[in-house]
């Protein structure tokens, strides 16, 4: 008997073969699933090939247009519509679905900025899930990129070429509360992640053409990581204040700063990480922070930011007005 089980299971697994449907509605399940907790159901599936000129009509009004960048300078279309991106939202920020479902508006960029992870969680599942098959050529490699929230726009960003088109007719939400929605997914018919897929699928590039490829996509991540914008916010405190004080704030208010402050400033990045600790002074006769990287700060050496100065000039300005002096920093 397990005999005729083991077999029946190898069996099984032998005739199992992922389609581009089973690994789209398996990649928009898991996204659901494990970023929001919200259960998705696949209602129906519809694949086209369209053309730049078909694009606006298969749009739905309102909808958030997704612009996702690919192998090969390729960009590709993950349109939203406004009852997903409303339970998208919802269960982003409260962690489950109104009652009743707000009404279709303008989507946003904080609406774009709050649904980008689950784009890239989706198009990262859809990636894992066609890998070994030779549909990664132009699933592949695409991720997030920017938004857009007119249509108008589309016929000047993307290449007039052939598109493959996945519409999807969703359930959103646990059964006896299941809200309508849909999406629609636009990727170039052409592959252009054939080296990748090549590599992953067959094996068969021989070493000298393997080692280029690899070199060629590491110098393409190097370009592309160094020519992307990095922004860093200066901080000089966190104060709490009751809300009833923070809506009476009007220009000339002074919000007093802990003891300390002044010299005590952290440069962060994205998500508030810390990158380095700071003094506040100035140069130039602009405000500036001396850097410090010492056992505190993430090691090395100080400087200043925005040019190499030299850190002597970053000294304390007890003659300007608008700035107190270092010796007394808690009347800041």
């Amino acid at each position: 008997m397990m005999r005729r089980k083991l077999a029946a299971g190898r069996r099984s697994d032998e005739t199992f073969v992922m389609t581009t449907e089973k690994a789209l509605g398996q990649a928009l399940t898991r996204a659901a699933q494990d970023l929001l907790s919200m259960p998705l159901r696949i209602l129906r599936l519809q694949e086209t090939r369209v053309t730049l000129a078909d694009m606006p009509e298969l749009l739905e009004d309102r909808s958030l247009l997704a612009l996702l960048h690919g192998p090969g300078e390729g960009t590709g279309v993950l349109a939203i519509s406004p009852p997903m991106l409303s339970a998208l939202i919802e269960m982003r920020t409260i962690g489950r679905l109104a009652v009743q479902p707000p009404a279709p508006r303008r989507p946003t960029r904080t609406d774009a900025a709050m649904v980008a992870d689950f784009v890239d969680v989706t198009l990262g599942a859809l990636e894992e899930a066609l890998s070994g098959t030779a549909e990664l050529i132009w699933a592949g490699g695409f991720r997030y990129s920017s938004f857009l929230d007119d249509p108008r726009p589309l016929p000047l960003m993307l290449e007039d070429a052939a598109y493959r088109s996945f519409r999807f007719e969703l359930d959103l939400g646990p059964s006896g509360q299941a809200r309508p929605g849909s999406c629609l997914l636009v990727l170039p018919a052409e592959g252009r992640g054939r080296a990748l897929a090549v590599e992953r699928v067959t094996g068969e590039l021989p070493g000298p053409a393997q080692a280029e490829a690899r070199a060629d996509w590491a110098r393409r991540l190097e370009a592309a990581v160094l020519e992307a914008p990095g922004a860093l916010n200066g901080v000089l405190a966190r104060v709490t204040l009751p809300l009833g004080r923070v809506l009476s704030l009007a220009p000339g208010q002074t919000v007093e700063l802990p003891s300390g402050a002044l010299e005590a400033a952290r440069v962060e990045g994205p998500g508030g990480r810390l990158v380095a600790r700071a003094r506040l002074g100035r140069q130039q006769g602009q405000r500036a922070l001396r850097l410090d990287f010492g056992p505190e700060g993430g090691g090395g050496s100080g400087g200043g930011l925005g040019g190499g100065a030299d850190p002597a000039e970053l000294v304390p300005a007890p003659d300007e007005d608008v700035f107190p002096p270092w010796s007394d920093p808690g009347e800041a």
